[in-house]
């Protein structure tokens, strides 16, 4: 994938207290977070976010994992994970699109670095509006208690990384990463492929 060159690296995955770290400062205990390129308007990541989720595009999603793995990997910062988590999606909007982006990544990563991914640890039961068009506190109040930790072994003792495809707000992430934290001894680290301007 040639156009990867002309993506735009944040670089957050290597630096600890970047930008999306900043965002979850008192509100979710984190070991660490990132986003691996910035997601513009009418930018190629757009385009590839687009082909991914709306037009289907898994194998594409599946390449950015793997691209995302092995960034992560050689960060050093996120050594200490054996869970990946993808983000869930509500389950009438997962069987429309034919399948849950964060997991297409979450298999990709899991080839790069060579760690099992954990599906169905965490449903969303309930459908949220979409978060694109909400400020921040819409963003958190529209998100809390929208998601249920169903398998509470499965992540036990374990750290955890919880994968999607953008942060925006960082609600989404919050709201799951706190049910994910209400298991026994765990530990979380989270990561997106993208993240909006701010």
């Amino acid at each position: 994938m040639r156009c990867i060159d002309a993506m735009p690296e944040t670089n957050y995955a290597k630096h600890p207290n970047n930008p999306v770290e900043k965002t979850f400062t008192g509100r979710l205990q984190l070991e660490a977070a990132s986003a691996q390129f910035y997601f513009t308007k009418e930018s190629l990541m757009q385009h590839l976010m687009h082909q991914f989720k709306y037009k289907r595009n898994k194998d594409l999603g599946f390449q950015l994992g793997k691209i995302m793995g092995e960034q992560l990997k050689q960060s050093g910062r996120f050594d200490d994970v054996n869970g990946l988590v993808p983000l869930p999606l509500f389950p009438v909007k997962e069987k429309r699109r034919g399948y849950n982006q964060a997991t297409v990544l979450c298999n990709g990563i899991a080839e790069s670095m060579k760690i099992p991914v954990l599906n169905n640890v965490i449903t969303r039961p309930q459908h949220t509006e979409t978060q694109t068009k909400k400020g921040r506190i819409d963003s958190w109040i529209n998100m809390d208690g929208k998601f249920i930790l169903s398998d509470a072994p499965a992540i036990q003792n374990k750290h955890s990384l919880l994968v999607d495809d953008i942060e925006t707000t960082g609600a989404t992430f919050e709201a799951c990463g706190n049910e994910l934290l209400k298991g026994e001894n765990v530990k979380l680290r989270l990561a997106a492929f993208c993240v909006s301007s701010r």
